[in-house]
């Protein structure tokens, strides 16, 4: 915020009930300086009618002395009222100091803080000279430091997901997975991928298990074979010949699946291997085979089934998650107690390790202050701004008003001690 915008109003000054235990002890000690204040007159008064009715030269003494005192008590009770009010009420300037002065006191304290307390050199200097590395290493090695810290956070973790609605987050990971997915071309890595693995020969243990399948699939389903194959013979050919068609073409069938199987050379084989290769460079430069998988990309991500798999991955981690963060002895738990505790012993003992952890706070330390400096030494002077002015000398007469009153008891006192002085010195230079 800056200077020139006007104050947000702040919070009203809250007096409680360790205020008001305050304020008593500041009536008492009122009570003690005025009753100083008093006996000096009293004095006063005895003294100059001793004096009058020839008591002796110890009567202007003490008359002075008291005089004085009642000066330097009056002046010093003026004093110490002008900061919280206009003394009997009358309109004296640069009296009510605090409430009428209390935004520019609110300002000058915040610029106070800003300048002495909220400087970037200040702040690393005084990073740097607590160790907060050294003593952080320190406490989490200690025993018991690192299952409070994992305790902690498991009960962090549980309110976090607590907190967070399933469907906000489905949404989010959704609109986060289609958004990555619409960015990236998938058709050009697929094909540098396919390519590296037919060069490789990962594929031949595919091709391996499918030619197996189907062999124990023919194997399997023989009668099943015959009568498709029969099924589409002419309908004037004998049904014993349809038969032998139906069988030949299976037993080819069969032939044909397990030369593959059993040959690692077969030429159907090199076709796969042609195929795959070709296919694997078209991915990667054919601008029609890129659009067309482009297409199934989008209309893939676009179906129900995807959003359904989203939706059953996170619940899964959620559950996942929740119960490793409940339970003590889980494993994700156990994992974070040793790499915090190993992370504690390394920070107390490398000092490498120490005035790195201590640059990245001190370059934390600094940007929050650089950043934010305006901001908090605003809060200051807004909260100030925001307050009742009456009811904040109220409060800070309650808190300091006990120290002033010793101001009014010692103006009374050197007051006469100053005043047996002057008179004194007086007397002896008169003669």
């Amino acid at each position: 915020m800056s200077r020139e915008e006007p104050p947000r109003p702040g919070p009203g000054v809250r007096f409680t009930a360790a205020d008001e235990l305050k304020s008593r002890g500041v009536r008492r000690m009122k009570a003690f300086a005025t009753g100083l204040l008093a006996f000096a007159t009293l004095v006063f008064a005895l003294a100059t009618w001793a004096d009058a009715a020839g008591a002796g030269a110890w009567a202007g003494y003490v008359a002075a002395a008291a005089e004085a005192g009642m000066v330097g008590a009056l002046a010093d009770w003026f004093a110490v009222t002008a900061l919280f009010r206009r003394p009997f009420g009358l309109p004296i300037p640069h009296t009510a100091i605090i409430p009428t002065k209390k935004d520019a006191f609110g300002r000058s304290l915040g610029d106070f803080v800003g300048d002495n307390f909220l400087s970037a050199p200040v702040v690393r200097a005084r990073l740097g000279s607590i160790g907060i590395a050294r003593r952080l290493g320190e406490w989490l090695a200690a025993p018991g430091s690192a299952e409070r810290v994992t305790r902690e956070a498991a009960a962090a973790l549980r309110g976090l997901l607590a907190v967070l609605r399933d469907e906000d987050v489905q949404a989010v990971v959704a609109e986060a997975v289609g958004r990555r997915a619409a960015a990236t071309s998938v058709a050009e890595p697929a094909g540098r991928l396919l390519g590296r693995v037919v060069a490789d020969g990962g594929h031949h243990g595919v091709v391996d298990l499918v030619t197996v399948r189907v062999h124990d699939w023919l194997v399997d389903h023989h009668e099943d074979v015959v009568q498709r194959v029969t099924a589409k013979t002419p309908g004037w050919t004998p049904r014993f010949v349809d038969h032998q068609v139906g069988e030949r073409v299976y037993k080819e069938l069969l032939r044909f699946v397990t030369d593959i199987r059993d040959d690692p050379g077969h030429a159907a084989r090199g076709a796969v291997d042609n195929f795959l290769a070709d296919f694997a460079t078209e991915l990667q430069h054919d601008p029609d085979t890129i659009a067309r998988v482009e297409r199934a990309k989008t209309e893939l991500l676009a179906r129900p089934e995807v959003q359904d798999l989203i939706a059953t991955t996170w619940t899964a981690v959620r559950t996942l998650v929740m119960t490793a963060a409940e339970d003590e002895d889980s494993e994700l738990r156990r994992r974070i107690r040793d790499s915090l505790r190993r992370l504690g012993q390394r920070l107390a003992t490398d000092a490498r390790l120490q005035a790195k952890a201590d640059g990245w706070l001190q370059d934390a330390a600094e940007y929050v202050v650089a950043t934010y400096r305006e901001e908090i030494t605003s809060l200051i002077s807004d909260t100030v701004a925001g307050w009742d002015a009456d009811e904040a000398s109220r409060k800070i007469e309650a808190n300091v008003g006990r120290d002033l009153q010793f101001i009014r008891i010692n103006g009374t006192v050197v007051g006469a001690l100053a005043g047996l002085l002057i008179h004194t010195v007086a007397v002896a230079l008169g003669g």
